[in-house]
């Protein structure tokens, strides 16, 4: 967030103002003096005291911040949980309302993008990288699962027809899940092949 300059009688009717103008506490901002001011003498000469304040830098609040403004935009009544996981660099989101169907798009496409946008602005701040994570109605753990399956079935129809089968493009998470399924298997071997956005997995039958 940008710097404010404030202007009042002294250094802390200043902060006073700009805790009130920021919408924040005094633990939750920084500022510098410009002017400590003086009183002058009978008040002639008086000059006011002179700051610059902004919110500290707060990776909840960012993302808060960030993600208020998308679906404010989108019309969009949506509550946002945030939840730092401890010792880690990992940030979850947990987004919960009536449409979220809206917000989770084809096959996870606009919860994706969602996600990626919400990286590349938290991280403009940090100093070291900051991973989001964002999900809502359990759709990650449900299209894994999902994921699991289809990928225990290709393996059953590689094993039986003795042919190698192509997925449809999927995106880096979802192919990884798909490696991560079959990858004790003795009999299969995945690989991926293409360019994003159409690269995809390939199952293929192990040689002897």
């Amino acid at each position: 967030m940008e710097f404010i300059e404030i202007s009042a009688r002294t250094v802390d009717d200043a902060i006073t103002e700009a805790l009130i103008r920021l919408g924040t506490t005094s633990d939750k901002v920084e500022y510098e003096v410009i002017e400590k001011g003086s009183a002058g003498i009978l008040g002639i000469g008086r000059k006011d005291a002179v700051i610059k304040a902004r919110k500290k830098n707060d990776i909840n609040d960012n993302i808060q911040e960030f993600l208020d403004k998308i679906f404010d935009a989108m019309g969009l009544n949506v509550e946002i949980f945030i939840d730092r996981e401890e010792g880690s660099n990992v940030v979850n989101v947990e987004l919960k309302g009536d449409d979220m169907g809206v917000l989770i798009g084809k096959r996870g496409q606009t919860l994706d993008s969602l996600q990626y946008l919400t990286n590349l602005a938290v991280n403009k701040h940090t100093e070291s990288y900051i991973k989001v994570k964002i999900d809502t109605e359990d759709y990650r753990k449900r299209r894994r699962e999902t994921l699991e399956n289809l990928a225990r079935n290709i393996a059953y129809k590689v094993k039986r027809t003795k042919h190698s089968v192509s997925l449809e493009p999927m995106n880096p998470f979802e192919r990884r899940v798909i490696h991560s399924a079959l990858q004790n298997d003795k009999f299969v071997a995945t690989h991926s092949e293409g360019e994003e956005p159409y690269r995809h997995v390939v199952v293929t039958l192990k040689r002897s």
